[in-house]
C-alpha cells in the first residue's frame, strides 16, 4: 500500500540513501558508471557484464544500490514521488540502458533494472525526469 503522503520516517530514509551515495567506493562507482556508461547497442550493454570489463564491478555496485532504492518505493516502504524527486541519478543510467533493456533481461534476468523501470513509469516525477534523461541520453550520444 502506497503513503498518500511523505513523513520524517521518508525524511530520514531519504536522508540515509544521500549517505550511502557518499561512501568512498559507491563515489567511485558512480562517478565511472556516470562517465564512461554510454551503449550504443545491446552488445555494448551487455559488454559491462563481463567479469574482465573495467565497468563491470562499478556497474554492478551502481546498479545494485539504484534497484535497492527504488525498490523501496515500489514495495511501499518510502513514499514514490518523494524518493523520486531527491533520487533522480539511477533514472539518469537507466535512461542509456533503456534501449537494450529487452536484451538485457534475455541475457540476464527478466528483472534487470525492474525497479527503475517501475519508478520511470509509475511515478510522475519519473515519467518527467525519463523525458529529459532520454533526450539528454540522445544528444550525448550523438555527439560522441
Amino acid at each position: 500500500m502506497q503513503k498518500e503522503h511523505p513523513d520524517h520516517h521518508d525524511a530520514d530514509l531519504v536522508i540515509k540513501i544521500y549517505d550511502l551515495r557518499r561512501e568512498a567506493v559507491m563515489r567511485e562507482s558512480r562517478a565511472a558508471v556516470l562517465r564512461d556508461y554510454w551503449p550504443r547497442s545491446p552488445e555494448d550493454a551487455l559488454d559491462v557484464l563481463r567479469q574482465d570489463h573495467p565497468l563491470n564491478r562499478p556497474y554492478r555496485q551502481f546498479t545494485g544500490y539504484w534497484e535497492m532504492v527504488y525498490g523501496m518505493a515500489r514495495h511501499g516502504v518510502v513514499h514514490p514521488e518523494f524518493l523520486v524527486e531527491n533520487n533522480g541519478e539511477g533514472l539518469v543510467v537507466f535512461a542509456r540502458a533503456e534501449p537494450h533493456l529487452a536484451a538485457i533481461r534475455q541475457a540476464t534476468t527478466p528483472r534487470a533494472w525492474r525497479n527503475a523501470e517501475w519508478v520511470a513509469r509509475e511515478t510522475e516525477t519519473g515519467r518527467g525526469m525519463m523525458e529529459s534523461f532520454r533526450a539528454r541520453t540522445a544528444k550525448a550520444l550523438a555527439g560522441k
